[in-house]
């Protein structure tokens, strides 16, 4: 690969995303492969954390692939491959086990909260699975990685584990630096603006899915919550739902707040709601057609997952085999 820094990123193939994933990380990755080496990932094994139908978890894996490719990924600029396919990524995680601390992992704010939505499967998995992400991250030397608000905490123990391996066994992992685009923006549910637009909402108009289709899109932005005012202004703690209509507007056109402010000045909800509907549109539905077009051809999709898992083994039993003789394994000999 180019003498540039690495990059990875990992998105879970648990469902269909939303324009929320867009925005903050589905938009990036086709420049932030320009600048950077990317590695990108589907969290596949991340999943199993939760139950899942098996027929809808192999749908949804070839529903990202495609995905991946239609928002600009290149598979030969970039590494696009299954987690699944790199047994390196557990066998990592096994290691990093040995030096990860059980308070740690049950501090976790994301382990409470999954705990919480999933009683009946409180499985180990859900509480290790930091340590997996801290191995998808340290495998590939990983300089960047583009990061939420609500993965910081997971980027730390992936911080702290390197560290403590390196200070125990000597200088083997890169320390991996969080990226936060200054563009993502906070994306609100379409009809409960305080909280965050979720892909598993219950109320399917809440949220904007990257499957949408022009109708769909149009008819769930009319159909968001706004107020009884009539005034088209920025103000998230009194016109939460208009607030958050103004933040997807600004983000798909790459207009400030007050330009936006000013350019629907007197202009009713109606005709508002229209023109945020029409640029989301103009903006994902190119990507849903070529999304489509490439779910049509399930070989291409499993040739570009086959190649990318060759070029992460590759640099992932690098890492993996520097790991297992400072711990003082023998490695194989082959051949």
């Amino acid at each position: 690969m180019e003498d540039k820094k690495m990059l990875f990123s990992a998105i879970q193939p648990s469902g269909i995303l939303t324009i929320g994933n867009y925005l903050g990380a589905l938009r990036n990755f086709k420049k932030l492969q320009d600048d950077y080496n990317g590695v990108f990932a589907l969290a596949d094994l991340h999943t199993l954390t939760v139950k899942q139908d098996p027929a809808i978890l192999r749908k949804n894996i070839y529903e990202l692939t495609a995905l991946y490719l239609a928002c600009g990924i290149d598979p030969e600029k970039s590494i696009l491959f299954a987690q699944s396919h790199v047994s390196a990524h557990t066998e990592l995680a096994w290691v990093l086990n040995t030096i990860c601390y059980p308070g740690e992992l049950s501090r976790m704010t994301q382990f409470k909260d999954k705990s919480l939505k999933h009683e009946d499967n409180i499985n180990m998995g859900l509480m290790d699975y930091p340590v997996l992400m801290a191995a998808d991250i340290l495998l590939y030397q990983t300089e960047l990685v583009p990061i939420g608000a609500d993965q910081k905490q997971h980027l730390e123990l992936a911080r702290d584990l390197a560290i403590r391996f390196n200070n125990r066994y000597g200088e083997t992992f890169k320390v991996p630096e969080g990226y936060m685009s200054k563009s993502a923006a906070r994306v609100k549910s379409l009809a409960e603006p305080e909280r965050k637009m979720s892909k598993s909402d219950a109320n399917l108009n809440a949220f904007i899915s990257m499957d949408d289709d022009p109708a769909t899109v149009l008819r769930k932005f009319k159909r968001a919550v706004t107020d009884s005012d009539d005034k088209i202004i920025y103000s998230p703690e009194d016109k939460p739902g208009i607030s958050n209509l103004l933040t997807i507007y600004c983000a798909f056109t790459g207009k400030s707040i007050e330009q936006a402010q000013e350019e629907f000045a007197g202009k009713g909800y109606g005709d508002f709601k229209v023109a945020v509907g029409e640029v989301v549109t103009s903006a994902i539905e190119p990507i849903r057609q070529e999304k489509n077009r490439l779910l049509a051809d399930k070989t291409y999709l499993d040739q570009v997952l086959s190649n990318g898992a060759e070029r992460a083994e590759r640099l992932a039993y690098r890492t993996l085999n520097k790991v297992y003789k400072k711990v003082g394994l023998v490695l194989r000999k082959r051949g």
